[in-house]
């Protein structure tokens, strides 16, 4: 069974830990996120979310991953399946990297396997990775300008 990855990065004019502050606030995605439109759940290794990505030209699709990794202001990381495991298979991992001068380098990834995976196909695929790159603009905008109301 054969997978496929994005992986996608940002520079971020904000510290690490403003931009954890935003990319861990889960109930506020609905406000500046245009990718997961939604996630719920608890902030506990293990713990099963309730996550809706809005891929851009595509539909919404809910899904109910677990937090596989949660190292705070560092890295999130869940896994998840659609259906069932081993049809469509994803996971989606944040670490977030202190830059010398400041600010934070965010590094998106994510991965999907399974069975319905060549069903996905390549116009799935860049979907779901424009969808990674309007999330880091988005998040980008939010955090610096939080961070520049911080120090007006």
């Amino acid at each position: 069974m054969s997978a496929r990855g994005i992986a996608t990065k940002i520079d971020i004019a904000a510290g690490p830990e403003l931009v954890w502050q935003v990319l861990s606030d889960w109930p506020r995605y609905p406000e500046w996120n245009p990718f997961i439109v939604g996630l719920h759940g608890r902030h506990l290794l293990g713990a099963r979310l309730v996550a809706t990505l809005h891929p851009p030209g595509g539909r919404r699709t809910t899904f109910r991953p677990i937090v596989t990794e949660l190292c705070p202001p560092q890295a999130l990381a869940w896994r998840g399946s659609l259906l069932l495991p081993g049809l469509l298979d994803g996971a989606h991992h944040f670490r977030l990297e202190a830059l010398n001068g400041g600010g934070a380098r965010l590094h998106h990834r994510g991965a999907l396997s399974g069975l319905l995976l060549p069903l996905f196909g390549a116009k799935g695929l860049e979907s779901a990775r424009q969808g990674f790159l309007l999330m880091n603009r988005a998040l980008k905008q939010r955090c610096e300008t939080l961070a520049s109301a911080a120090t007006a």
